[in-house]
This record gives structure tokens, sequence and C-alpha cells, in this order.
């Protein structure tokens, strides 16, 4: 990579605002209520915060600090931790594969993302009479799905190409905060609506008789995962530009935090949002009981609660909420798309500006060809990307941590930390819970996973 200037954060808020955006994406805001409202609320919840605490948490570490052991891209970074010709082969393989599964999880992650901008400008086309637009605005379309697409994608290699202080994290420092306000403020309107206690209760309060539930305990680990973009690179890119000094339990431990924060802000504003639908009129469940419309739950429930609002302020929430949403994606796109982009800079002594342009034509073919062949390509990649590469990827980690980097250097690194005793229970126990604990939870997904 070039100059330190340039290829390192600037500060500590910095990297946890970056950070906190990589992971804080469609995810959580979209994924956790949905995945709540599925799963028994409170007791997903439940499940959820332990879990972000026994994997999410250890394995974010161990991204982060392999990727600032490196100082280099994920494919370099795997490598470096092994001592042999074959290890250093096999941990390259593994970080090149999470090259890839980033820049595949692109593909669909744009299309989403750029639903939600198209969304965001619908209320307005209609409050100013634009009715037809607004209605492609808000219907499937091929020529829609297009043009939000490439938009979407433009706005990322917008913020990529200015670099990593000007670019990644100014921007992550300016649209974090903002996403936490609106999240907070979508909060206290939703809560002071008729309907929304029955929403609040059903997240809060846990059916203990669910916790053992498979579907809880699997989509829990599945959301904890994808939710922290564990497996994708981006974590070990962002840790390349850390400086070594850096007291990565702590970062890490604000990073979960803001990230666990705003997924469960959104299932405070987005849960109790069904139930004040529900008394509204709108119907959110089938006979059954169970979620109509799971999978689309932000383009067809809130859209029709906005409607029931009637006046100007179902146009001003609609807007707001999809603005929140283009953060979302905009903040995990970001560093999805570095990491193919810092990977070419690297391999190929590329400029960034050329780096970013032809990994943003390289996603734009990509996301079109999946727009193209919608029907069987968008669950498909989904699938590939956060059902079977990452829980595999992050497996390949756990053991090349664990096992495969070897003990002295690892304990070199935790040393080098500033103010950090490697003595300390939290780095006594964190390499031999990773070494142990982390494969057999992850065996445990990947196992339920392929048994879907």
């Amino acid at each position: 990579m070039s100059s330190a200037e340039s290829t390192h954060f600037s500060s500590k808020i910095g990297f946890i605002m970056a950070a906190a955006g990589s992971a804080v994406g469609v995810g959580n805001i979209w994924g956790f209520p949905t995945q709540a409202a599925t799963h028994g609320g409170g007791a997903f919840l439940l499940v959820y915060m332990v879990l972000i605490l026994i994997l999410g948490y250890p394995m974010l570490v161990a991204e982060l600090m392999i990727g600032r052991h490196g100082q280099t891209n994920p494919a370099d970074a795997m490598a470096k931790l092994g001592s042999g010709v074959i290890s250093r082969k096999i941990g390259k393989a593994i970080g090149l594969i999470s090259i890839i599964t980033a820049t595949l999880i692109c593909t669909f992650y744009t299309i989403l993302s750029g639903w939600f901008v198209s969304f965001a400008l619908a209320p307005i086309a209609e409050m100013f009479g634009f009715d037809q637009v607004s209605d492609w605005l808000m219907n499937f379309s091929l020529s829609r799905n297009v043009v939000f697409t490439v938009l979407f994608i433009l706005m990322v290699i917008l913020v990529i190409r200015q670099g990593v202080q000007k670019g990644i994290e100014l921007w992550s420092k300016r649209l974090m905060p903002l996403l936490l306000i609106i999240l907070v403020m979508g909060v206290i309107y939703i809560l002071n609506q008729p309907g929304a206690m029955t929403g609040l209760e059903a997240l809060l309060v846990p059916d203990f008789s669910r916790i053992w539930d498979a579907d809880v305990l699997i989509g829990a680990l599945g959301q904890t995962f994808f939710s922290l973009t564990i497996g994708t690179g981006a974590m070990m890119v962002y840790g390349a530009y850390l400086n070594k000094n850096e007291d990565l339990g702590k970062l890490t431990a604000y990073v979960t935090l803001t990230d666990t924060s705003v997924a469960f802000l959104a299932a405070m504003m987005i849960i109790p949002a069904m139930y004040v639908a529900q008394h509204n009129g709108v119907q959110i469940f089938a006979a059954d009981g169970s979620l109509l419309n799971s999978d689309t739950l932000v383009f067809t429930v809130l859209p029709a609660l906005f409607d029931t609002l009637g006046g100007h302020l179902q146009y001003i929430l609609a807007f707001v909420f999809f603005v929140l949403m283009t953060i979302a994606g905009l903040t995990s796109a970001i560093s999805i798309v570095e990491v193919p982009t810092s990977y070419l800079m690297e391999k190929k002594s590329m400029h960034r500006n050329k780096a970013t342009y032809l990994i943003g034509a390289l996603v734009t073919v990509l996301s079109l060809t999946v727009v193209f062949n919608f029907e069987q390509l968008f669950s498909f990649m989904i699938t590939l990307t956060t059902e079977r590469a990452q829980p595999l990827i992050a497996l390949g980690i756990a053991i090349y941590l664990g096992w495969v980097w070897q003990r002295n250097d690892l304990l070199k690194d935790i040393q080098a930390q500033e103010g950090v005793n490697s003595n300390s229970l939290f780095w006594r126990i964190w390499p031999l819970y990773v070494k142990y604990i982390c494969p057999a939870l992850i065996t445990l997904i990947i196992i339920q996973l392929f048994n879907k």
C-alpha cells in the first residue's frame, strides 16, 4: 500500500465509525428485525445477544488481529500466518476466497441498496404530484433496477476513490451519527403510536420455551455472523489500516457494541411499527400466525404503515426511513468494495483512482448480470456468499489463528498494543477460545446451514 498517511485511520473514533459502519448494514436494519419477528421476538433477541458475545466479538478480534499483523490484503495477511509452504498457500487461498466472496456480495447488496434509494425518492415524487414516477420508483422493474443499481455503485465509488482518511473515514464519521440520530427519532415516534406497546412486548419479553428451537438458534447464529461482516475480509482490510499499538480488544468492543445497539434500535422501531400497522388495518400475519412477506418486510409493511398516516407526514417518514436504509447500505458497501480495491492497488501497484474504477466496473457488470437474470441469480448469490462461503471462511480464519499462527508471534502482537497486559484474563483466554470454541460453534452453524 502507499504512504502510511493515506492508508491508516487518523483516529480511534474514525476507525470505530468505519468498522461499525461496515458491520452496521442492511443486515441490522432489515435482517435483524425480520429474523426477530419470524423467530419469536424476545427469545431470538436473547439468543442473539449471547452469541454476539461468545462468537461475534472474539471472531471480530481475530480478523482485525490478522489484518493488523499482516498490514496487507487478506490473501497475503493469511499467508503470513503460515510457517511452511503448504500452510502459506492454504492461508492465501482462504484470503483470496474472502476477496472473491466480498466481490460477489456486492452483486446483490448493490441491487438491494439501490431499492432503498428509489424508495427514498418515491415519496418526494408523490408529494409533488408525479404519481407515474413514484409508481416506477416503487414497483419492481428491469429499468428501475438497472438505474438504481448503477447509481448506488457510483455513490460507493465516489467515497472509495477519496482514500482511507478522506473517503472511508470521513464519510463514516458523517453517516454513522446521522444513522443513529434517525434511528432514535424513529423509535421515539413509533413507540408513541397506538399498538406499538404490543410490538415492544413481543420483542422484549422472551418466550423461554423457544430459546432452544433449532430455527431460533440457527437464525441468531447466522445473523451474528453476517451482521459483523465476518468472513468477507473487510475487517482484515480495516485491521491493516490500524496502527500496531492500538488496543484491539477495546476497539472491537466499541464496534460490537455500536453494531448490536443499531440492530436493537432497528428492532425497537420496526417490530412495534408492524403492530402499529396492524392496529391501522394492515395485515401482517397469516392465518397460521406466521409473518407475511417476511423477506420484504421493509418494502411492504412499512410503506403500508406510512400510507395509513395520511398528509405530508406519510411522505416525510417514508423518505427519512429509506434514507436511513440507504446510509446503512452505503457504509457496509464501502467496506466490502474496499476489499478487492485494496488487493488490486497492492498487487498491481495501481493508483487508488484506477483500482476503484476497475473494481467499480467489475461490480457493475456482475450486479447487472444478476439484475438481468434476477429470478435465477439473486437468491442464489445470497445463499452462496452468506450461507455457504462466509461461515467456511470464518472457520478457516479461526483454525489459522488458533492452530497455524505461532503462539510466540501472536503474543508479540498482543504485547505490542499500548496499555495492554498480555497476562490479563481476556488476552490469556482469547487465543485458546478462538482455537477451540470458535471452530466448534462455526462448525455447528455450517452443519445446520448445509442441512437446511
